[in-house]
């Protein structure tokens, strides 16, 4: 079997190389030749557990190269797996440019009865309207006769990405039955995870949609409850995993905000989508909206309870957007950035993952928490090297006020060492006790019910 995979990305090559691994003779294409170059030469241009030592086996077996020819590569290929970024547009529209691209390249060397996989997330229908047509045209081909068409979303996420594909159920659509057998058939046999047939196109499109749909209306919701336990003095962690005992609930826990390729940017191809349609998915969209407003909902609370920000030093932990990955792709960490220098405040930055001249080329100034200049700190991701602090130390050095957006620190070590402590769903001392006074002042007439 001749794979071809376009798309040497942090998702394309672990594929390939799985692929590889299980027998096929694979190619992966990608526009960016020195990365092609690395690949074809064995060599692992990403940080991803497992990927380094099965990129030098098949390398060394000799069943996996690279190339920034794709149509050439398609000429021999059997299979070709397209997995190349879908952005958005300044409309918040899916941006198919890439994939139109790539799709052209793949037609113009297209092979009758070669089998044609998207994986790319997508929005409903687009692999039909948008996609397929580029392949037909570029090839001379029809669809569905002279050539094999499916949609198969990509279902992992970076740092387990290896250990997740085994296992990963493979949701496969296609264009036409003979499109669902041959899906079936290569995932079945080349990645080895069960692959679950959903029917058309269209259905595996949905799918990933709803993967994504679900994550951030449930974190919405949590963020939203959250936000009332500060107010009236609970702690909401404590009560989300009370809440979660009786089997009926699966709250995900709140944070400071949204961040990665996919949860921030798929919902968006859902819901401009449906608009279309006249089916607005109310609830969807609002959760877009309130978990975009994280940053600047914290970032008010810490002004608030502290002091104004104008002219304070702010440091913020954290640029990745996950805890333990080097991927910061919409990390809440750039509009905490915004939301603070809108107040004036001077924002630097540390992540043990990046280099200076790295958090450089992303906009930010490194600092550090010693060097007696920063007021407040700001937890963005909770990597392992965060995880436990020393507030003393860093009331000796001049910090004066922490917020936590991972519920990663205890309220009591940091309010001990001297701290002002803000977290996400964890009351303040002030907070609490200004409920408290609150209740007791608020009159009860007879009837019990309040007035307040």
């Amino acid at each position: 079997m001749k794979v071809v995979v376009v798309g040497g990305g942090r998702m394309g090559l672990p594929l390939a190389c799985v692929f590889a691994r299980n027998g096929a003779a694979v190619t992966v294409c990608d526009v960016n030749e020195p990365l092609t170059l690395e690949i074809a030469a064995g060599r692992c241009p990403y940080e991803e557990p497992g990927l380094e030592e099965l990129l030098a086996e098949v390398h060394q077996k000799r069943l996996l190269t690279a190339s920034t020819d794709t149509a050439g590569a398609c000429r021999h290929g059997d299979v070709v797996v397209v997995i190349v970024p879908a952005h958005l547009t300044p409309t918040r529209e899916i941006d198919f440019s890439i994939l139109q691209a790539a799709s052209a390249e793949v037609g113009k060397g297209l092979r009758a009865g070669a089998l044609v996989s998207y994986e790319t997330t997508v929005s409903v229908g687009g692999v039909r309207r948008n996609l397929i047509p580029v392949l037909e045209s570029a090839s001379g081909m029809q669809a569905g006769r002279d050539f094999s068409v499916c949609f198969s979303p990509e279902r992992v996420k970076a740092n387990l990405v290896l250990a997740r594909l085994p296992v990963t159920p493979k949701v496969v659509g296609g264009l036409d039955d003979l499109s669902r057998e041959k899906a079936r058939n290569f995932y079945g046999a080349y990645l080895g995870a069960p692959v679950h047939d959903v029917g058309s196109l269209e259905a595996a499109e949905l799918t990933k949609l709803i993967d994504m749909l679900y994550r951030d209306v449930n974190i919405a919701l949590v963020n939203e409850l959250a936000a009332f336990s500060e107010t009236v003095g609970i702690d909401f962690h404590l009560v989300r995993r009370a809440a979660n005992e009786n089997g009926e609930s699966n709250l995900l826990e709140p944070g400071i905000g949204v961040g990665g390729h996919c949860t921030p940017v798929y919902p968006y191809f859902m819901t401009k989508e449906s608009r279309r349609f006249g089916i607005i998915q109310e609830l969807a969209e609002a959760a877009r909206e309130i978990n975009d407003k994280q940053p600047a909902r914290n970032i008010e609370r810490l002004e608030q309870a502290w002091k104004p920000l104008a002219g304070r030093h702010v440091h913020l932990l954290g640029l990745g957007f996950r805890p333990g990955v080097k991927v910061e792709t919409f990390s809440p960490a750039y509009k905490l950035r915004e939301e603070l220098a809108a107040r004036g405040a001077y924002v630097t930055i540390e992540d043990p993952y990046y280099t200076e001249d790295e958090i450089g080329r992303c906009g930010f100034q490194r600092g550090r928490i010693d060097s007696g200049q920063i007021e407040a700190v700001v937890l963005n991701t909770a990597h392992p090297e965060f995880l436990s602090p020393d507030f003393a130390s860093w009331r000796r050095h001049g910090v004066e006020a922490v917020l936590d957006g991972r519920n990663a620190w205890e309220r009591e070590k940091a309010e001990q060492a001297g701290l002002l402590f803000l977290g996400v769903g964890k009351p303040s001392t002030v907070a609490a006790a200004a409920v408290h006074r609150h209740a007791e002042a608020c009159p009860k007439p007879a009837n019990q019910q309040t007035t307040c």
